[in-house]
C-alpha cells in the first residue's frame, strides 16, 4: 500500500543510498507533517482514503458513507489539496459529489469553520474528516452555502427529508439534476 516508512525503514537497515536520502532532505514540512497525519488516521468505518499518486501524498480523496441521518446510505467523494504552507495553514476540499445540502454549495465548496476561519496548525487531516462527517450527521442551517437546502430544512424537515433522497438516488430538486450517489 503506501510506502511511508520506507526510507526510515532503510536508514534503520542501514541500506539507505545517497539518492533516498537526497529525496529525505527534500521533503518539505508539509510533506512530513501530513506523512505523520496519515499514518494517524483512526478513520471511522463509514470512510476510507485513496490514493491516486501513492508518491503524492498532498493529494487525495476521501470517501464518506453514512450510516444514520439524511444522507444514509449516500456516498461523498471529496478532494484534498494539501498546499506546502501546511499545517499553517488548512488544506483545500472540494466536495466532488453534487449534493443537496446546506453547507455545501453546487460547486463542491464546504462550510466547514475548521477549514477557514476556526483553522489551526494543531488541526490534522484527522480533525476535517471528523468534520466532514459531522456535516451529514447534522447539517446546519444557520451557516448556509446552499440557502435553499438551509431555508427548507429550518422551515419544513420533512420536505427536507423528500428533497435529500431524491438527490441520493438521481433526480430533480428544484431545477437541479442530481447524480445518483447511493452505494
Amino acid at each position: 500500500m503506501l510506502k511511508l516508512f520506507s526510507l526510515k525503514n532503510q536508514q534503520k537497515d542501514g541500506t539507505s543510498t545517497a539518492s533516498s536520502s537526497s529525496v529525505q532532505r527534500k521533503a518539505s514540512a508539509a510533506q512530513l507533517r501530513v506523512t505523520k497525519d496519515i499514518n494517524e488516521l483512526s478513520l471511522p468505518p463509514t470512510c476510507k482514503t485513496e490514493f491516486p499518486d501513492p508518491d503524492d501524498l498532498l493529494n487525495f480523496k476521501l470517501i464518506i458513507s453514512p450510516d444514520e441521518g439524511f444522507y444514509k446510505y449516500g456516498q461523498f467523494h471529496f478532494s484534498f489539496k494539501v498546499g506546502h504552507e501546511y499545517p499553517h495553514e488548512a488544506p483545500k476540499v472540494k466536495c466532488e459529489t453534487l449534493v443537496y445540502h446546506p453547507n455545501i454549495d453546487l460547486e463542491g465548496n464546504i462550510c466547514l469553520n475548521i477549514l477557514r476561519e476556526d483553522w489551526k496548525p494543531v488541526l490534522t487531516i484527522n480533525s476535517i474528516i471528523y468534520g466532514l462527517q459531522y456535516l451529514f450527521l447534522e447539517p446546519n442551517p444557520d451557516d448556509p452555502l446552499n440557502k435553499e437546502a438551509a431555508s427548507v430544512l429550518s422551515s419544513n424537515r420533512q420536505v427536507f427529508a423528500q428533497n435529500v433522497h431524491k438527490s441520493l438516488r438521481g433526480g430533480y430538486v428544484g431545477s437541479t439534476y442530481f447524480p445518483r450517489c447511493m452505494k
